[in-house]
C-alpha cells in the first residue's frame, strides 16, 4: 500500500538520497555525465533543496510500507497555476503505480488550494519516455522550448499541461 507524507527542511537528505537513485539512471541515456552532475548539484544540494522548500515548493515522499520509493514536488506559479517540478520513482518502484499515486497527490493537493479551474504543467525532456506516462495521466504538450539553466547547459523540453476544475 502506498502512502506519502508532505516533506520538509528535516528531509532534505532523504530527497537527496531518493535523487541520486532515481533522477541519475533516468537521464543517463539522455544527457552527458558531466550536464547530468552539474544539474543534480543545481537542483539537489542541500542548499537549493532548501531554497526550494523556503520559496514555496511543496514536497512529498511516497512509501511502500516504510520504504520511501519516489518524491513530487509542487509550486504554485500563480493564481490558477501550478508547475509539477519533480516526480521520480526508485526504478525498482517503477510500474508498480507510484508514478500514478504521486500525480494524483498533486492533483488533490492542487485542488484544496483552488477550487475553480486550474492548470498544472510540468516539464519533460523531449527524449524521456515519461512523457507517455504524463499523456495516460491526462497531460497534453501545451508547447516545447529550449530552455538555458546555465553553465551552457539548456532544458530542451516539452511543456505539458492538464486543466483541473
Amino acid at each position: 500500500m502506498i502512502r506519502s507524507r508532505k516533506a520538509g527542511i528535516d528531509d532534505i537528505a532523504l530527497i537527496r538520497d531518493l535523487a541520486e537513485k532515481s533522477f541519475l539512471p533516468t537521464y543517463k541515456e539522455i544527457l552527458s555525465a558531466d550536464q547530468l552532475d552539474w544539474m543534480f548539484d543545481w537542483m539537489y544540494s542541500a542548499d537549493s533543496l532548501r531554497r526550494q522548500i523556503e520559496d514555496g515548493h511543496v514536497f512529498f515522499i511516497a512509501y511502500d510500507g516504510d520504504r520511501p520509493c519516489g518524491y513530487v514536488s509542487v509550486e504554485r506559479q500563480g493564481e490558477a497555476l501550478f508547475h509539477l517540478q519533480k516526480i521520480y520513482v526508485l526504478p525498482d518502484f517503477q510500474g508498480k503505480h507510484v508514478g500514478r499515486y504521486l500525480v494524483r497527490l498533486v492533483f488533490d493537493y492542487v485542488k484544496s488550494l483552488y477550487s475553480g479551474e486550474c492548470t498544472v504543467e510540468l516539464n519533460v525532456n523531449r527524449n524521456n519516455k515519461a512523457k507517455f506516462f504524463y499523456e495516460r495521466m491526462g497531460f497534453s504538450v501545451a508547447r516545447s522550448g529550449d530552455f538555458s539553466i546555465g553553465n551552457g547547459y539548456y532544458m530542451n523540453d516539452y511543456i505539458m499541461a492538464i486543466e483541473l476544475s
